[in-house]
């Protein structure tokens, strides 16, 4: 069975439905609870628990101690590539707006690399855009070759691949991988894929499984904030990181809730989810998932980082930059406006100031 058979179990609920029954009690009784079930977890995502976040928030802040210490693992994206043949309406790389399109060559991967391992930073997350005749499996196994020689661990935010694809990366050095499903509704789904291979929602969403039986260390999952109602998507994210930890013990099991950004087309985002959703969002999938990573990138502002970094996140990203290369040459347009431009140093120092260690390595795969 797929994730695809898994999540046709919450498909058709009626949240509004559910909601409306929670009570304040149900909240507290939840909050503790050593162990939550999915539906706890779906409670912990209502309106009613929106009056509960600060003790939410303590909670989630021991749980995330005691399993993770007071640590936030640093990395960096380096983008390979963006062209792409995909028309993701959201996305700045869609494959008809009008950009500069460029790949890097292998030795200005080395020099990219060389001014991100000058940072301290030993993990790094690569991304393309979707087009095999640009970005193929080979070269993304050539860019990895180059990388090994800077860093620790090297994780991919490319497109799906085959479980062979997946083996065949492991087997060259990538020990991590992201993907987004970007919407779980799968009604929605076609209206932000017009065309491209990523119209293909069961192929990406079965993505995610195919990465751990193919031997990867670390996958991380999530949806694009903004698509479609927040409520549903946390938690059919928190339903596929369940699914995904409980099938696959040996794999560190991760999600991120990126938010909607600027970018080059300029859609709107369907739904708008502010600060305190993404709170709340957080919070619950740290009190369901207590093992489970989360990833807080610079979509979000430095301030809201900041303040973010007790309440569960495990993983943050320093001295981006969305657009191909930018780490030690010119960049070209981005796939989307970063929010918080702050270094390695800097994040560092703000860590720091919040009694909290940042890691710049904590995996040696060679």
């Amino acid at each position: 069975m797929s994730f695809y058979e898994e999540l046709g179990k919450y498909r058709d609920l009626n949240f509004a439905d559910i909601f409306s029954r929670i009570t304040n009690v149900d909240i507290q009784r939840i909050i503790g609870q050593e162990r939550l079930t999915v539906f706890d977890y779906l409670a912990l995502l209502s309106p009613t628990a929106e009056k509960h976040l600060e003790a939410m928030a303590q909670k989630a802040h021991r749980v995330t101690v005691q399993q993770f210490g007071h640590t936030i693992l640093l990395y960096t994206p380096l983008y390979l590539a963006n062209y792409c043949v995909n028309q993701c309406v959201y996305c700045g790389f869609h494959a008809r707006n009008n950009i500069e399109r460029k790949k890097l060559t292998l030795d200005q991967v080395a020099v990219e690399a060389a001014a991100i391992a000058a940072t301290g930073l030993k993990h790094i997350l690569i991304l393309t855009g979707e087009s095999r005749a640009h970005s193929s499996v080979d070269y993304i196994k050539e860019c990895v070759r180059i990388l090994k020689n800077y860093f620790t661990s090297i994780s991919i935010e490319i497109y799906p691949l085959n479980t062979d694809e997946y083996c065949d990366l492991v087997a060259a050095g990538v020990d991590g991988m992201t993907i987004y499903q970007e919407t779980y509704n799968e009604e929605v789904y076609p209206e932000l894929h017009p065309a491209g291979p990523k119209r293909n929602y069961k192929y990406r969403l079965d993505a995610p499984e195919r990465a751990c039986q193919s031997g990867m260390r670390a996958v991380n999952i999530g949806a694009l904030l903004g698509l479609s109602d927040w409520r549903t998507e946390a938690f059919l994210t928190g339903i596929h990181a369940n699914y995904l930890q409980s099938k696959y013990l040996d794999v560190e099991i991760s999600m991120s809730p990126p938010r909607m950004r600027p970018h080059v087309g300029g859609f709107p985002p369907k739904v708008i989810v502010n600060d305190k959703n993404l709170v709340q969002y957080v919070l619950a999938f740290r009190l369901f998932m207590s093992r489970g990573g989360i990833t807080l990138s610079t979509r979000e502002s430095a301030a809201l980082r900041d303040h973010m970094v007790k309440l569960g996140v495990t993983k943050m990203s320093a001295g981006s930059c969305t657009a191909v290369g930018g780490h030690a040459e010119k960049a070209s347009v981005g796939q989307f406006d970063i929010s918080d431009e702050r270094s390695v140093t800097e994040m560092a120092a703000m860590l720091y100031e919040q009694n909290y260690q940042p890691v710049y390595k904590d995996w040696q795969m060679w």
